[in-house]
């Protein structure tokens, strides 16, 4: 799991999600009040994703969401029941809740990246292999590189178009730069 995220920032998000976001159900706001209201609990809390497949979870969507209004499973429980959640939250303030919030998020609040956390019970398959980062990451390297020589090649099209020799000579220059560093890094 990443570093500890601090109270102060777990608070500090809940604040604003809270002015940001209408929830689905009004009980998944005094839920998130009582945990601005209580230490111990937001000290257990840790936001993450796919939040189901942890031990003890709550999943809680705003009103622009299209996910469920909200969800919380113990074990291999699960109830639609704030309340009863609710009473398993101040009966066990001191044991792990994982909470995901379902919001519009693109781009990413730096808020909530900043109290984001990765949920250890992801099985392996769900989760991006670092192998699998590296391949996308080629690939995206890749694709821009495409686009960055199709787009000097249009250019260089628009300069013969025009008779415009000296940035013909410049984009062509360009090109071959880039095509002679490809090169180099490949071999």
């Amino acid at each position: 799991m990443t570093a500890s995220v601090s109270v102060g920032d777990k608070k500090q998000f809940v604040r604003w999600f809270l002015q940001s976001y209408k929830m689905k159900r009004r009980e998944c706001i005094w839920i998130l009040n009582y945990m601005l209201s209580n230490d111990e609990l937001l000290e257990k809390t840790h936001f993450v994703e796919e939040a189901h497949y942890c031990p003890r979870a709550m999943v809680m969507s705003s009103t622009e969401s299209k996910e469920l209004p909200f969800r919380f499973y113990k074990g291999n429980l699960m109830t639609a029941d704030a309340e009863k959640s609710f009473h398993d939250l101040r009966l066990n303030p001191d044991q792990d809740l994982y909470l995901q919030l379902n919001f519009p998020n693109r781009p990413p609040s730096p808020l909530y990246l900043s109290v984001l956390e990765e949920n250890p019970y992801l099985p392996p398959d769900e989760t991006v292999s670092a192998q699998d980062r590296l391949l996308a990451e080629e690939l995206l390297e890749e694709s821009l590189s495409v686009f960055q020589e199709e787009t000097i090649l249009a250019q260089i099209d628009e300069a013969l178009d025009s008779n415009d020799k000296e940035r013909f000579f410049e984009l062509s220059t360009l090109l071959y730069k880039i095509k002679t560093i490809k090169k180099l890094e490949s071999e």
